[in-house]
């Protein structure tokens, strides 16, 4: 294969600072393409990389791993373009250890957000699906187990929406349901009592979004944590929208969730329907919905399982014991 041959590949970076990673007036991307003799042009936030075989997988290589850095520092400076660039000799042919290290880095297009702490993306083929269907469809019902990253991820995929500018706004919903206790008996005033119950979408948000850009943009609702009967009467334009713990929806619930989406917005609907709160007798809206959205184009369902669950491996194993104990319970 003739070396020479001039070939192009184009790099999405998903959920980062472009200005930061660009720099003042493209320097950094100007910087690399004098070091590698390649072009690189950004296009909002995809980069073509052009040049010959070697050029163009370098480029691709020592982008990857400066989004790595940037995430990490907050910063890229030409130092770091340029020590990258020496731990990858092509020009003669030889690579250091650091090289080989750097070629082995993880996948960019499979990352949904990038944070100073780590990437986060998909990590078992059903999460892989789950992120998948987001990109293709407005609306997506992921249901599983505890622990399939289910919440977590579609958070990810929402701030990494806003940080690239596809929607205005996240709003975070989630149904106040009692589970053992009542709300009545719980000390302080309403928002206290229903703050316990949004708490999780806090955790994931505080895990992705610096602490003084979150304060910032709850207080300017850019983002919302809302239960879920404060969503009434609303129409949500440009936004993503997130449902969490939907099997705890009634049918009525559901059906006033899902119409409240506007134009250019997307939802996620998570939810585990073998851990129901509602009253006994009481439909979940969850496990209605299947059957009566069922085929409709720009709507996908992902099943989780216990082989996508993501922490301590104790917890797949607790959760496969409950279903055989579920099974031996109904008689099947």
């Amino acid at each position: 294969m003739d070396e020479n041959i001039l070939t192009e590949k184009k790099v999405k970076l998903k959920g980062i600072d472009l200005l930061a990673f660009y720099g003042l007036q493209d320097a950094n991307l100007q910087r690399l393409e004098e070091i590698l003799d390649a072009q690189i042009i950004a296009r909002g936030n995809e980069l073509i990389l052009r040049g010959n075989r070697e050029q163009v997988d370098q480029a691709e290589r020592i982008v990857t791993e400066l989004v790595f850095m940037q995430n990490k520092n907050g910063v890229i400076t030409f130092d770091d373009i340029e020590t990258l660039a020496r731990l990858t000799d092509w020009r003669d042919g030889k690579s250091t250890p650091s090289a080989e290290k750097i070629s082995g880095a993880d996948d960019i297009d499979s990352v949904v957000l990038f944070t100073k702490r780590s990437a986060i993306k998909p990590r078992t083929p059903g999460q892989a699906r789950y992120v998948e269907s987001t990109r293709k469809n407005d609306i997506v019902f992921s249901i599983g187990p505890a622990g399939t990253g289910k919440t977590f991820l579609a958070v990810a995929i929402a701030v990494a929406s806003l940080r690239d500018k596809e929607v205005d706004r996240i709003i975070l919903s989630r149904p106040a349901v009692e589970a053992g206790e009542s709300l009545g008996f719980l000390p302080g005033d309403f928002r206290e009592k229903i703050d316990p119950y949004l708490r999780p979408l806090y955790d994931a948000l505080h895990d992705m979004v610096p602490l003084d850009k979150l304060k910032r943009q709850i207080e300017t609702r850019i983002i919302e944590i809302v239960p879920l009967a404060y969503m009434r009467g609303r129409t949500l334009n440009n936004s993503f929208v997130i449902l969490d713990e939907a099997q705890n929806t009634t049918p009525m619930q559901m059906k006033m969730f899902l119409t409240r989406l506007g134009g250019n917005s997307k939802a996620i609907i998570t939810g585990d329907i073998t851990q129901i709160d509602l009253p006994a007798k009481t439909e979940s809206g969850l496990i209605q919905v299947r059957s009566i959205l069922k085929g409709i184009e720009g709507i996908d369902f992902v099943y989780l399982t216990e082989k996508d669950v993501a922490r301590h491996k104790l917890v797949r194993q607790i959760i496969s014991a409950y279903e055989r104990f579920d099974h031996v319970e109904d008689g099947s």
